[in-house]
Protein backbone atom coordinates (compact mmCIF):
# COMPACT_ATOMS: atom_id res chain seq x y z
CA UNK A 1 0.00 0.00 0.00
CA UNK A 2 1.40 3.50 -0.67
CA UNK A 3 2.15 5.73 2.39
CA UNK A 4 0.09 8.67 2.65
CA UNK A 5 2.55 12.13 2.67
CA UNK A 6 2.84 13.73 5.83
CA UNK A 7 0.19 16.35 7.06
CA UNK A 8 2.33 19.64 6.36
CA UNK A 9 3.19 20.05 2.66
CA UNK A 10 6.95 20.24 2.17
CA UNK A 11 8.15 23.95 1.64
CA UNK A 12 11.40 24.49 -0.10
CA UNK A 13 14.76 25.62 2.53
CA UNK A 14 15.79 29.28 1.96
CA UNK A 15 18.46 29.28 -0.76
CA UNK A 16 18.80 30.67 -4.35
CA UNK A 17 17.63 27.40 -7.09
CA UNK A 18 18.23 27.67 -10.58
CA UNK A 19 16.79 25.01 -12.83
CA UNK A 20 19.37 22.13 -13.65
CA UNK A 21 19.64 23.26 -17.59
CA UNK A 22 22.30 25.12 -19.10
CA UNK A 23 20.47 28.36 -20.34
CA UNK A 24 20.44 31.51 -18.46
CA UNK A 25 17.58 32.42 -16.20
CA UNK A 26 15.71 35.09 -17.58
CA UNK A 27 13.83 35.95 -14.94
CA UNK A 28 14.19 36.59 -11.12
CA UNK A 29 11.27 35.34 -8.88
CA UNK A 30 11.44 36.14 -5.33
CA UNK A 31 9.73 33.90 -2.69
CA UNK A 32 8.96 35.12 1.16
CA UNK A 33 6.48 33.26 2.34
CA UNK A 34 6.33 28.94 2.72
CA UNK A 35 4.72 27.53 -0.57
CA UNK A 36 4.54 24.12 -0.88
CA UNK A 37 7.53 22.45 -3.26
CA UNK A 38 5.76 20.20 -4.92
CA UNK A 39 3.26 22.75 -6.43
CA UNK A 40 6.63 25.17 -7.49
CA UNK A 41 7.90 22.25 -9.71
CA UNK A 42 7.06 24.09 -13.21
CA UNK A 43 9.07 27.08 -11.69
CA UNK A 44 12.12 25.35 -10.33
CA UNK A 45 12.42 23.63 -13.26
CA UNK A 46 12.36 25.88 -15.61
CA UNK A 47 15.71 27.30 -17.01
CA UNK A 48 14.31 30.57 -17.36
CA UNK A 49 13.15 31.60 -14.03
CA UNK A 50 16.22 31.69 -10.82
CA UNK A 51 13.90 31.15 -7.92
CA UNK A 52 15.60 33.33 -4.55
CA UNK A 53 13.81 31.62 -1.60
CA UNK A 54 13.88 34.06 1.41
CA UNK A 55 11.29 32.55 3.38
CA UNK A 56 11.19 33.66 7.07
CA UNK A 57 13.97 35.82 6.60
CA UNK A 58 14.53 39.48 7.98
CA UNK A 59 13.77 41.88 5.43
CA UNK A 60 17.45 42.51 5.77
CA UNK A 61 18.51 39.30 4.06
CA UNK A 62 16.63 39.90 1.14
CA UNK A 63 16.07 43.58 0.06
CA UNK A 64 18.70 43.85 -2.13
CA UNK A 65 17.39 41.16 -4.18
CA UNK A 66 14.26 43.27 -4.82
CA UNK A 67 16.81 45.34 -7.19
CA UNK A 68 16.62 42.28 -9.70
CA UNK A 69 13.57 40.73 -9.18
CA UNK A 70 10.94 40.58 -11.81
CA UNK A 71 8.37 38.52 -9.85
CA UNK A 72 7.68 38.52 -6.31
CA UNK A 73 5.16 35.74 -4.36
CA UNK A 74 3.89 35.63 -0.89
CA UNK A 75 1.40 34.12 1.14
CA UNK A 76 -0.14 36.26 3.97
CA UNK A 77 2.55 37.37 5.89
CA UNK A 78 4.94 39.20 4.05
CA UNK A 79 3.72 43.17 3.87
CA UNK A 80 4.50 44.19 0.15
CA UNK A 81 4.18 47.80 0.98
CA UNK A 82 4.74 50.92 -1.63
CA UNK A 83 8.34 51.37 -0.12
CA UNK A 84 9.63 48.06 -0.85
CA UNK A 85 8.09 48.02 -4.26
CA UNK A 86 9.66 51.64 -5.32
CA UNK A 87 13.02 49.05 -5.01
CA UNK A 88 11.99 46.37 -7.01
CA UNK A 89 12.23 48.60 -10.74
CA UNK A 90 12.24 45.46 -12.48
CA UNK A 91 9.04 43.94 -11.02
CA UNK A 92 6.22 42.74 -13.00
CA UNK A 93 4.04 40.52 -11.30
CA UNK A 94 3.77 40.43 -6.90
CA UNK A 95 1.73 36.83 -7.10
CA UNK A 96 -0.62 35.95 -4.00
CA UNK A 97 -0.42 32.35 -3.04
CA UNK A 98 -4.15 32.81 -2.02
CA UNK A 99 -7.14 35.04 -1.89
CA UNK A 100 -6.78 37.90 -0.25
CA UNK A 101 -4.42 40.76 -0.90
CA UNK A 102 -5.39 42.93 2.29
CA UNK A 103 -1.29 42.56 2.78
CA UNK A 104 -0.35 44.44 -0.55
CA UNK A 105 -0.47 47.88 -1.54
CA UNK A 106 -2.08 46.97 -4.66
CA UNK A 107 -2.55 51.24 -5.79
CA UNK A 108 1.19 51.31 -5.77
CA UNK A 109 1.56 48.09 -7.64
CA UNK A 110 -0.77 49.38 -10.17
CA UNK A 111 0.77 53.08 -10.54
CA UNK A 112 3.73 51.02 -11.35
CA UNK A 113 2.09 49.05 -14.10
CA UNK A 114 2.42 45.79 -11.96
CA UNK A 115 0.17 42.73 -11.91
CA UNK A 116 -0.91 41.79 -8.76
CA UNK A 117 -2.27 37.88 -9.51
CA UNK A 118 -3.67 36.19 -6.87
CA UNK A 119 -5.16 32.54 -6.85
CA UNK A 120 -8.97 32.68 -6.11
CA UNK A 121 -10.64 29.13 -6.37
CA UNK A 122 -7.64 26.87 -5.15
CA UNK A 123 -8.36 27.31 -1.30
CA UNK A 124 -12.24 27.16 -2.07
CA UNK A 125 -12.82 24.13 -0.44
CA UNK A 126 -10.47 24.17 2.57
CA UNK A 127 -12.51 27.63 3.13
CA UNK A 128 -15.68 26.23 3.46
CA UNK A 129 -14.90 23.03 5.43
CA UNK A 130 -13.53 24.88 8.03
CA UNK A 131 -15.77 27.19 7.86
CA UNK A 132 -18.66 24.50 8.57
CA UNK A 133 -16.34 22.56 10.83
CA UNK A 134 -16.53 25.97 13.23
CA UNK A 135 -20.39 25.70 13.05
CA UNK A 136 -20.53 21.93 14.10
CA UNK A 137 -17.77 23.45 16.60
CA UNK A 138 -19.94 26.00 17.59
CA UNK A 139 -23.11 23.90 17.73
CA UNK A 140 -21.52 21.06 19.97
CA UNK A 141 -19.47 22.97 22.14
CA UNK A 142 -16.64 20.86 20.96
CA UNK A 143 -13.53 22.76 22.40
CA UNK A 144 -15.09 23.18 25.45
CA UNK A 145 -15.63 19.81 25.80
CA UNK A 146 -12.52 18.86 24.54
CA UNK A 147 -10.60 21.68 26.97
CA UNK A 148 -13.56 20.14 30.17
CA UNK A 149 -12.36 16.32 30.01
CA UNK A 150 -8.84 16.58 29.48
CA UNK A 151 -8.54 18.73 32.72
CA UNK A 152 -10.91 16.14 34.31
CA UNK A 153 -14.13 17.41 34.21
CA UNK A 154 -16.94 15.60 32.83
CA UNK A 155 -19.84 18.08 32.24
CA UNK A 156 -22.39 16.99 30.29
CA UNK A 157 -24.98 19.54 30.95
CA UNK A 158 -22.88 22.56 30.92
CA UNK A 159 -22.00 21.30 27.45
CA UNK A 160 -25.61 21.01 25.77
CA UNK A 161 -25.83 21.72 22.38
CA UNK A 162 -27.77 22.64 19.41
CA UNK A 163 -28.86 20.73 16.13
CA UNK A 164 -28.25 22.35 12.63
CA UNK A 165 -31.52 20.88 11.01
CA UNK A 166 -34.47 22.98 10.85
CA UNK A 167 -31.84 26.18 11.63
CA UNK A 168 -30.91 29.31 9.44
CA UNK A 169 -27.54 29.96 8.06
CA UNK A 170 -27.05 33.37 6.48
CA UNK A 171 -24.05 33.80 4.36
CA UNK A 172 -23.09 37.00 3.61
CA UNK A 173 -20.85 37.49 0.06
CA UNK A 174 -22.43 34.36 -2.10
CA UNK A 175 -18.88 33.96 -4.00
CA UNK A 176 -17.15 30.64 -4.60
CA UNK A 177 -16.79 29.85 -0.82
CA UNK A 178 -20.42 30.70 0.09
CA UNK A 179 -21.87 28.71 -2.59
CA UNK A 180 -20.09 25.77 -1.35
CA UNK A 181 -20.85 26.45 2.66
CA UNK A 182 -24.83 26.92 0.59
CA UNK A 183 -24.54 23.51 -0.41
CA UNK A 184 -23.02 21.83 2.80
CA UNK A 185 -25.61 23.74 5.01
CA UNK A 186 -28.40 22.43 3.02
CA UNK A 187 -27.07 18.55 3.13
CA UNK A 188 -27.86 19.12 6.89
CA UNK A 189 -31.42 20.78 6.41
CA UNK A 190 -30.83 23.60 6.97
CA UNK A 191 -32.82 26.79 5.51
CA UNK A 192 -30.27 28.95 3.66
CA UNK A 193 -30.25 33.13 3.08
CA UNK A 194 -27.62 35.27 1.41
CA UNK A 195 -26.71 38.44 1.11
CA UNK A 196 -25.05 39.72 -2.05
CA UNK A 197 -26.18 42.65 -3.85
CA UNK A 198 -23.60 41.69 -6.96
CA UNK A 199 -26.27 37.80 -7.24
CA UNK A 200 -28.84 37.40 -9.13
CA UNK A 201 -31.79 36.34 -7.59
CA UNK A 202 -32.26 33.33 -10.59
CA UNK A 203 -28.31 32.47 -9.94
CA UNK A 204 -29.16 32.19 -6.01
CA UNK A 205 -32.74 30.43 -6.70
CA UNK A 206 -30.93 28.01 -8.31
CA UNK A 207 -28.57 27.07 -5.56
CA UNK A 208 -31.42 26.61 -3.04
CA UNK A 209 -30.57 30.02 -1.76
CA UNK A 210 -32.73 32.74 -0.72
CA UNK A 211 -31.64 36.13 -1.10
CA UNK A 212 -32.17 39.03 1.08
CA UNK A 213 -31.04 42.38 2.41
CA UNK A 214 -28.27 42.40 5.27
CA UNK A 215 -30.59 43.57 7.84
CA UNK A 216 -33.35 40.91 7.41
CA UNK A 217 -30.46 38.49 7.39
CA UNK A 218 -29.31 39.34 10.67
CA UNK A 219 -32.61 39.50 12.11
CA UNK A 220 -33.65 36.13 10.99
CA UNK A 221 -30.15 33.57 11.09
CA UNK A 222 -29.16 31.14 13.74
CA UNK A 223 -25.96 31.71 12.10
CA UNK A 224 -23.95 34.04 10.27
CA UNK A 225 -21.57 33.66 8.28
CA UNK A 226 -19.19 36.22 6.86
CA UNK A 227 -17.50 35.46 2.97
CA UNK A 228 -16.97 39.08 1.55
CA UNK A 229 -14.20 40.95 0.66
CA UNK A 230 -12.71 43.66 3.16
CA UNK A 231 -13.08 47.75 1.89
CA UNK A 232 -14.13 50.97 3.10
CA UNK A 233 -17.61 49.65 2.87
CA UNK A 234 -17.38 46.58 4.42
CA UNK A 235 -14.94 47.13 7.34
CA UNK A 236 -16.69 46.99 10.43
CA UNK A 237 -19.40 45.13 8.73
CA UNK A 238 -20.02 43.83 11.80
CA UNK A 239 -20.33 46.54 14.20
CA UNK A 240 -22.30 47.77 17.60
CA UNK A 241 -24.87 48.96 15.42
CA UNK A 242 -25.85 46.09 13.31
CA UNK A 243 -24.61 43.76 16.32
CA UNK A 244 -27.71 45.23 17.87
CA UNK A 245 -29.73 43.64 14.71
CA UNK A 246 -28.44 40.56 15.51
CA UNK A 247 -31.21 37.97 16.56
CA UNK A 248 -30.43 37.16 20.01
CA UNK A 249 -28.97 33.71 20.33
CA UNK A 250 -27.25 33.72 17.14
CA UNK A 251 -23.47 32.22 16.42
CA UNK A 252 -21.30 34.42 14.31
CA UNK A 253 -18.72 33.12 12.05
CA UNK A 254 -15.42 35.05 10.07
CA UNK A 255 -13.05 33.28 8.17
CA UNK A 256 -12.99 36.03 5.48
CA UNK A 257 -11.04 39.15 7.01
CA UNK A 258 -10.49 39.87 10.18
CA UNK A 259 -11.36 43.80 10.08
CA UNK A 260 -14.94 42.88 8.87
CA UNK A 261 -15.84 42.39 12.77
CA UNK A 262 -15.15 45.03 15.27
CA UNK A 263 -13.93 42.82 17.91
CA UNK A 264 -14.86 45.01 21.00
CA UNK A 265 -18.18 45.31 20.02
CA UNK A 266 -18.20 41.45 19.22
CA UNK A 267 -17.08 41.13 22.76
CA UNK A 268 -19.20 43.35 24.48
CA UNK A 269 -21.76 41.29 22.42
CA UNK A 270 -21.05 37.57 23.63
CA UNK A 271 -20.79 38.88 27.71
CA UNK A 272 -24.51 40.45 27.21
CA UNK A 273 -25.56 37.26 25.79
CA UNK A 274 -27.09 38.63 22.11
CA UNK A 275 -24.25 36.23 20.62
CA UNK A 276 -25.01 32.87 22.45
CA UNK A 277 -21.34 31.90 20.37
CA UNK A 278 -18.32 33.14 17.54
CA UNK A 279 -15.94 31.54 15.84
CA UNK A 280 -13.18 33.48 14.48
CA UNK A 281 -10.21 32.22 12.16
CA UNK A 282 -8.86 36.05 10.45
CA UNK A 283 -8.03 38.94 13.10
CA UNK A 284 -7.39 42.71 12.94
CA UNK A 285 -4.19 41.65 13.61
CA UNK A 286 -2.42 38.62 13.07
CA UNK A 287 -0.41 37.01 14.48
CA UNK A 288 -2.88 36.89 17.10
CA UNK A 289 -1.01 38.50 20.43
CA UNK A 290 -1.44 35.97 23.59
CA UNK A 291 -2.10 39.27 25.53
CA UNK A 292 -5.32 39.71 22.96
CA UNK A 293 -8.59 40.38 24.78
CA UNK A 294 -10.11 37.78 22.27
CA UNK A 295 -7.35 35.17 23.66
CA UNK A 296 -8.53 36.11 27.22
CA UNK A 297 -12.53 35.98 26.27
CA UNK A 298 -11.92 32.56 25.05
CA UNK A 299 -11.44 30.91 28.36
CA UNK A 300 -14.86 31.87 29.96
CA UNK A 301 -17.31 32.52 26.64
CA UNK A 302 -18.21 30.36 23.75
CA UNK A 303 -15.77 32.02 21.49
CA UNK A 304 -13.75 29.55 19.16
CA UNK A 305 -10.26 31.14 17.81
CA UNK A 306 -7.92 29.52 15.55
CA UNK A 307 -4.99 30.98 13.72
CA UNK A 308 -5.85 31.57 10.38
CA UNK A 309 -6.73 27.76 9.30
CA UNK A 310 -9.14 28.29 6.68
CA UNK A 311 -6.37 27.63 3.40
CA UNK A 312 -4.30 25.34 5.72
CA UNK A 313 -4.55 21.78 3.97
CA UNK A 314 -2.33 19.18 2.19
CA UNK A 315 -4.40 19.53 -0.88
CA UNK A 316 -5.14 23.40 -1.33
CA UNK A 317 -1.37 24.29 -0.25
CA UNK A 318 -0.38 22.25 -3.38
CA UNK A 319 -3.06 23.54 -5.54
CA UNK A 320 -2.08 27.48 -4.59
CA UNK A 321 1.42 26.77 -4.92
CA UNK A 322 1.01 24.58 -8.31
CA UNK A 323 -1.57 27.72 -10.32
CA UNK A 324 0.41 30.21 -9.27
CA UNK A 325 3.38 28.66 -10.63
CA UNK A 326 1.25 27.88 -13.91
CA UNK A 327 0.54 31.23 -14.27
CA UNK A 328 3.85 33.03 -13.80
CA UNK A 329 5.26 30.74 -16.23
CA UNK A 330 2.49 31.52 -19.03
CA UNK A 331 2.50 35.01 -18.31
CA UNK A 332 6.11 35.48 -18.24
CA UNK A 333 7.03 33.23 -20.94
CA UNK A 334 3.56 33.38 -23.25
CA UNK A 335 1.55 36.33 -22.10
CA UNK A 336 -1.31 34.85 -20.97
CA UNK A 337 -2.69 36.34 -17.92
CA UNK A 338 -4.76 34.63 -15.87
CA UNK A 339 -6.53 36.34 -12.30
CA UNK A 340 -4.84 39.88 -12.30
CA UNK A 341 -6.43 41.51 -9.26
CA UNK A 342 -5.85 44.87 -10.75
CA UNK A 343 -6.64 44.21 -14.38
CA UNK A 344 -10.32 43.23 -14.04
CA UNK A 345 -12.05 41.94 -17.01
CA UNK A 346 -8.73 40.67 -18.38
CA UNK A 347 -9.02 36.81 -18.09
CA UNK A 348 -6.83 34.84 -20.15
CA UNK A 349 -10.21 33.00 -22.11
CA UNK A 350 -11.37 36.76 -23.66
CA UNK A 351 -7.77 37.75 -24.31
CA UNK A 352 -7.72 34.03 -26.12
CA UNK A 353 -10.41 35.26 -28.32
CA UNK A 354 -8.95 38.85 -29.11
CA UNK A 355 -6.07 37.46 -30.44
CA UNK A 356 -4.76 40.00 -32.59
CA UNK A 357 -7.08 42.46 -32.20
CA UNK A 358 -5.57 43.63 -28.54
CA UNK A 359 -2.48 44.49 -30.99
CA UNK A 360 -4.53 46.86 -33.52
CA UNK A 361 -6.41 48.55 -31.06
CA UNK A 362 -2.97 49.22 -29.45
CA UNK A 363 -1.43 50.31 -32.66
CA UNK A 364 -4.65 52.41 -33.89
CA UNK A 365 -3.86 54.49 -30.14
CA UNK A 366 0.18 54.62 -31.01
CA UNK A 367 -0.82 55.84 -34.62
CA UNK A 368 -3.48 58.31 -32.87
CA UNK A 369 -1.27 59.34 -30.55
CA UNK A 370 1.60 60.74 -33.20
CA UNK A 371 -1.11 62.61 -36.02
CA UNK A 372 -2.21 64.78 -33.16
CA UNK A 373 -1.28 67.59 -30.77
CA UNK A 374 -2.32 69.13 -27.43
CA UNK A 375 -3.08 67.98 -24.10
CA UNK A 376 -5.56 64.67 -24.42
CA UNK A 377 -8.97 65.46 -23.10
CA UNK A 378 -11.09 61.79 -24.43
CA UNK A 379 -10.47 58.54 -25.58
CA UNK A 380 -13.28 57.09 -27.06
CA UNK A 381 -13.63 53.38 -28.58
CA UNK A 382 -15.95 52.34 -31.04
CA UNK A 383 -16.92 48.69 -31.72
CA UNK A 384 -18.39 47.82 -34.64
CA UNK A 385 -19.68 44.21 -35.84
CA UNK A 386 -19.19 41.21 -33.79
CA UNK A 387 -17.53 42.59 -31.17
CA UNK A 388 -18.64 40.57 -27.73
CA UNK A 389 -19.52 43.32 -24.72
CA UNK A 390 -16.77 41.25 -22.46
CA UNK A 391 -14.43 42.07 -25.03
CA UNK A 392 -14.74 46.36 -24.93
CA UNK A 393 -12.62 47.03 -21.89
CA UNK A 394 -9.86 45.10 -22.90
CA UNK A 395 -9.97 47.00 -26.48
CA UNK A 396 -10.18 50.24 -24.67
CA UNK A 397 -7.18 49.84 -22.64
CA UNK A 398 -4.88 48.51 -24.91
CA UNK A 399 -6.07 51.50 -27.32
CA UNK A 400 -4.92 53.93 -24.43
CA UNK A 401 -2.09 51.93 -23.88
CA UNK A 402 -0.60 52.44 -27.26
CA UNK A 403 -1.70 56.28 -26.86
CA UNK A 404 -0.11 57.05 -24.06
CA UNK A 405 2.99 54.61 -24.70
CA UNK A 406 3.78 56.84 -27.68
CA UNK A 407 3.32 60.53 -25.16
CA UNK A 408 4.59 59.15 -22.53
CA UNK A 409 8.17 57.17 -20.90
CA UNK A 410 7.07 53.76 -23.04
CA UNK A 411 9.03 51.05 -20.49
CA UNK A 412 6.84 52.89 -17.34
CA UNK A 413 3.04 52.08 -19.69
CA UNK A 414 1.12 48.97 -18.98
CA UNK A 415 -2.29 47.91 -19.38
CA UNK A 416 -2.73 47.94 -15.53
CA UNK A 417 -1.71 51.98 -15.08
CA UNK A 418 -2.92 53.25 -18.48
CA UNK A 419 -6.02 53.71 -16.87
CA UNK A 420 -4.60 55.19 -13.61
CA UNK A 421 -2.66 57.52 -15.41
CA UNK A 422 -5.66 58.64 -17.79
CA UNK A 423 -7.89 59.26 -14.57
CA UNK A 424 -4.75 61.35 -13.05
CA UNK A 425 -4.64 63.40 -15.97
CA UNK A 426 -8.12 64.14 -16.42
CA UNK A 427 -8.61 61.75 -19.46
CA UNK A 428 -12.19 60.29 -20.00
CA UNK A 429 -12.13 56.47 -21.44
CA UNK A 430 -15.22 55.45 -23.14
CA UNK A 431 -16.78 52.33 -24.92
CA UNK A 432 -19.04 52.28 -27.37
CA UNK A 433 -20.34 49.78 -29.67
CA UNK A 434 -22.89 48.76 -32.59
CA UNK A 435 -23.62 45.02 -33.45
CA UNK A 436 -24.24 45.87 -37.00
CA UNK A 437 -21.22 45.59 -39.17
CA UNK A 438 -19.55 49.01 -40.58
CA UNK A 439 -18.48 49.32 -44.11
CA UNK A 440 -18.28 45.51 -44.99
CA UNK A 441 -16.10 44.47 -41.94
CA UNK A 442 -17.32 41.79 -39.69
CA UNK A 443 -15.17 44.09 -37.38
CA UNK A 444 -14.35 47.23 -37.12
CA UNK A 445 -12.39 49.35 -34.31
CA UNK A 446 -12.72 52.80 -34.62
CA UNK A 447 -10.36 55.21 -31.83
CA UNK A 448 -11.42 58.65 -31.54
CA UNK A 449 -9.14 61.18 -29.79
CA UNK A 450 -10.06 64.50 -28.41
CA UNK A 451 -7.28 67.14 -27.47
CA UNK A 452 -7.31 70.76 -26.47
CA UNK A 453 -6.48 71.70 -30.57
CA UNK A 454 -8.90 69.44 -32.43
CA UNK A 455 -9.89 65.36 -32.70
CA UNK A 456 -9.02 62.88 -34.60
CA UNK A 457 -10.75 59.49 -35.44
CA UNK A 458 -9.00 56.26 -37.11
CA UNK A 459 -10.52 53.28 -37.97
CA UNK A 460 -8.96 49.51 -38.23
CA UNK A 461 -9.90 45.74 -39.01
CA UNK A 462 -7.63 42.49 -38.90
CA UNK A 463 -7.76 41.07 -41.87
CA UNK A 464 -8.11 36.86 -42.29
CA UNK A 465 -4.56 36.41 -42.63
CA UNK A 466 -3.87 38.42 -39.14
CA UNK A 467 -3.06 41.62 -40.91
CA UNK A 468 -3.49 45.09 -38.82
CA UNK A 469 -5.03 47.22 -41.69
CA UNK A 470 -5.69 51.01 -41.13
CA UNK A 471 -8.98 51.48 -43.37
CA UNK A 472 -10.16 54.57 -42.04
CA UNK A 473 -8.38 57.89 -41.31
CA UNK A 474 -10.68 61.00 -40.31
CA UNK A 475 -13.66 60.82 -42.76
CA UNK A 476 -11.42 59.24 -45.63
CA UNK A 477 -11.09 55.87 -46.57
CA UNK A 478 -7.12 54.13 -47.16
CA UNK A 479 -6.00 50.90 -46.93
CA UNK A 480 -2.61 50.02 -45.23
CA UNK A 481 -1.18 47.86 -43.25
CA UNK A 482 -0.67 49.03 -39.69
CA UNK A 483 3.47 48.36 -39.35
CA UNK A 484 6.73 50.12 -39.66
CA UNK A 485 7.16 53.88 -40.88
CA UNK A 486 5.03 55.99 -42.68
CA UNK A 487 4.14 59.64 -43.83
CA UNK A 488 0.39 60.59 -43.09
CA UNK A 489 -0.66 63.15 -45.05
CA UNK A 490 -3.57 64.98 -45.60
CA UNK A 491 -3.84 67.67 -48.46
CA UNK A 492 -6.17 68.75 -51.34
CA UNK A 493 -6.48 66.59 -54.71
CA UNK A 494 -4.56 68.16 -56.82
CA UNK A 495 -2.66 67.02 -60.06
CA UNK A 496 1.51 66.25 -59.48
CA UNK A 497 0.85 66.40 -55.51
CA UNK A 498 1.77 62.50 -55.62
CA UNK A 499 4.70 62.70 -58.20
CA UNK A 500 6.42 65.96 -56.07
CA UNK A 501 6.36 63.62 -52.39
CA UNK A 502 7.65 60.54 -54.81
CA UNK A 503 10.06 62.77 -56.55
CA UNK A 504 11.08 64.50 -53.28
CA UNK A 505 12.09 60.94 -51.23
CA UNK A 506 13.77 59.34 -54.12
CA UNK A 507 16.08 62.97 -53.97
CA UNK A 508 16.78 61.96 -50.28
CA UNK A 509 17.51 58.42 -51.21
CA UNK A 510 14.16 57.33 -49.07
CA UNK A 511 12.34 54.16 -50.70
CA UNK A 512 9.02 54.37 -50.52
CA UNK A 513 7.54 50.44 -49.71
CA UNK A 514 3.45 51.30 -50.02
CA UNK A 515 1.60 54.10 -50.56
CA UNK A 516 -1.98 54.44 -50.35
CA UNK A 517 -4.71 57.45 -51.09
CA UNK A 518 -8.14 58.03 -50.50
CA UNK A 519 -10.76 60.84 -50.83
CA UNK A 520 -13.68 61.82 -50.61
CA UNK A 521 -14.00 63.39 -54.02
CA UNK A 522 -12.44 65.01 -56.36
CA UNK A 523 -10.28 68.18 -56.17
CA UNK A 524 -11.49 68.06 -52.33
CA UNK A 525 -9.48 66.73 -49.39
CA UNK A 526 -7.47 64.05 -49.72
CA UNK A 527 -5.51 61.60 -47.58
CA UNK A 528 -2.00 59.85 -48.47
CA UNK A 529 -0.31 56.97 -46.19
CA UNK A 530 3.33 56.68 -47.40
CA UNK A 531 5.43 53.49 -46.00
CA UNK A 532 9.19 53.98 -46.21
CA UNK A 533 12.10 52.14 -45.68
CA UNK A 534 14.30 54.95 -43.77
CA UNK A 535 13.65 57.45 -41.69
CA UNK A 536 12.33 60.82 -42.84
CA UNK A 537 14.73 63.65 -41.46
CA UNK A 538 12.39 66.59 -39.88
CA UNK A 539 14.38 68.75 -42.43
CA UNK A 540 12.86 66.36 -45.40
CA UNK A 541 9.50 66.70 -43.73
CA UNK A 542 9.61 70.57 -43.82
CA UNK A 543 10.20 70.34 -47.59
CA UNK A 544 7.40 68.21 -47.96
CA UNK A 545 5.09 70.54 -45.75
CA UNK A 546 5.82 73.30 -48.51
CA UNK A 547 4.32 71.51 -51.69
CA UNK A 548 1.60 73.25 -52.36
CA UNK A 549 -1.78 71.60 -51.02
CA UNK A 550 -0.09 69.63 -48.56
CA UNK A 551 -2.46 70.38 -45.09
CA UNK A 552 -0.57 68.67 -42.41
CA UNK A 553 2.56 65.92 -42.35
CA UNK A 554 3.08 63.43 -39.72
CA UNK A 555 5.87 61.11 -39.04
CA UNK A 556 4.86 57.77 -37.67
CA UNK A 557 6.70 54.78 -36.58
CA UNK A 558 4.73 51.85 -35.00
Amino acid sequence: MEKRKSAAQPTLKNKTLTSSLSSPAAFHVLITDPLATEGLSLLTHNSQFQIHLKVGAPLSEWEDLLQDCHCWLVRSETKVTETLIAKAPHLKVIGRAGVGIDNIDVEAASRRGILVMNVPGANTLAAAEHTFGLILALSRNIPQAHRDLSSGKWERKRLMGSELAGKTLGIVGLGRIGREISKRAQAFNMRVLAYDPYVPLEYASSLGVEVTSLENLLNTSDYITLHTSLNEKTRHLISEKTLRQVKSGARLINCARGELVDEKALLKALEEGKLRGAALDVFSQEPLPPTSALVKASQSLNLILTPHLGASTEEAQLKVASELARNIVDYFQQGILRNAVNLPGFDAEILEKLGDHLSLAERLGRFSAQVLSGGLLEVRIQCDGTYEPNQRRPLAVAALKGLLSSIMDESGISWVNAPLLAQERGIKLLETATPASSDGFFKLLTVSVKTETGQQTVSGTVQPNGELRLVRFGSLTVDVVLQGKMLVLTNQDRPGVIGLIGTLLGKYKINIADMRVGRKSAKGEAAMVISVDEDVPAEVLKEIKSIAGIQAIHWVKL
